[in-house]
């Protein structure tokens, strides 16, 4: 999971509710900041399994500084949204038809501002999926980060498969407990600051567990769609770190090149370059939002 360095909003940013036509999602919103470049565009960035809004805290001053609106959402079940209890919900076509909703209102109140959707993890087979349903949507580009083409790496499917076997018996409470145990038996987790282990452990108790299990089945079943994808006519970005514990790097790399997709990796970071190197995430961002730098960084 991703671990921002600071829940720390700037002070042309807020949180606040986004209702669109499936619902009130709580989202990260920041304006462009004071005295930005006249850039205009609008950024919605969808978090990964177990994650949320949060997860981007650390890119919302680079973003907006540059010029973007940067909207973080919390997707249903997820955190501060809320969802159903039923596994159905959280079926990948719901989630997608979320994110198309949510992307239909922020075009539609920035007055036809660039869209440019992002999805991090589980999160960019989401926003895959979205974009798939609907080509001619608001997109105005695709970015994956730290995102495969198909399932998980086969020792996260060890560790997935835990909680679709065990999450149905136990409370989240419990299941939390479980989860730091074994962090702690893998050597994870043990420098995380108080006031960190607090917002995680919030997170994860107000998360719905139909959630979790229903995105965990999906990450360990996903099919290869990337053929699809590089059929629509939409500038792309493949983005991760130097190394990815969920799907191999050189994985990435070859993705990137069957979806004709920008290709940036993000020295010294792993599965989480939002939080791990904010700066140089949000430049690379920023250079292919704007069509700036080279065609693949490596």
């Amino acid at each position: 999971m991703s671990r921002p360095t600071t829940l720390d909003l700037p002070e042309h940013a807020s949180a606040h509710r986004l209702d669109t036509s499936r619902g009130s999602f709580a989202v990260l919103d920041a304006a462009p900041a004071p005295g930005a470049p006249a850039r205009h565009g609008t950024a919605l960035l969808v978090p990964g399994f177990t994650g949320s809004k949060e997860d981007f805290a650390d890119l919302l001053v680079p973003l907006s500084e540059a010029g973007f609106r940067v909207v973080a959402v919390d997707g249903r079940g997820q955190h501060e949204s809320g969802g159903p209890r039923g596994e159905a919900a959280y079926a990948q076509r719901e989630l997608a038809a979320d994110v198309s909703a949510q992307a239909a209102v922020l075009a539609a109140g920035d007055g036809g501002a660039p869209l440019h959707v992002l999805g991090h993890s589980l999160g960019g087979h989401i926003v895959r999926a979205a974009v798939l349903a609907d080509s001619a949507g608001p997109w105005a580009s695709l970015t994956l980060m730290s995102s495969g083409p198909a399932e998980v790496a086969p020792s996260q499917q060890v560790r997935t498969q835990l909680l679709i076997d065990h999450l149905p018996t136990m409370d989240m409470e419990a299941a939390w407990r479980a989860m730091r145990a074994l962090d702690a038996d893998r050597g994870d987790g043990a420098a995380t600051p108080a006031w960190l282990d607090d917002f995680l452990h919030r997170r994860w108790v107000s998360t719905a567990p139909e959630q979790l299990i229903a995105t965990a089945r999906q990450l360990m079943t996903e099919p290869d769609r990337v053929d699809e994808l590089a059929a629509v006519p939409l500038p792309k970005l493949v983005l991760s770190g130097e190394v990815d514990y969920a799907w191999p790097v050189p994985l990435l790399d070859a993705m990137a090149e069957r979806l004709g997709a920008r290709r940036v990796v993000i020295k010294g970071a792993e599965h989480s370059p939002n939080a791990e190197r904010p700066a140089e995430t949000a430049a690379a961002l920023i250079a292919f939002w704007t069509g700036e730098g080279a065609a693949s960084t490596k």
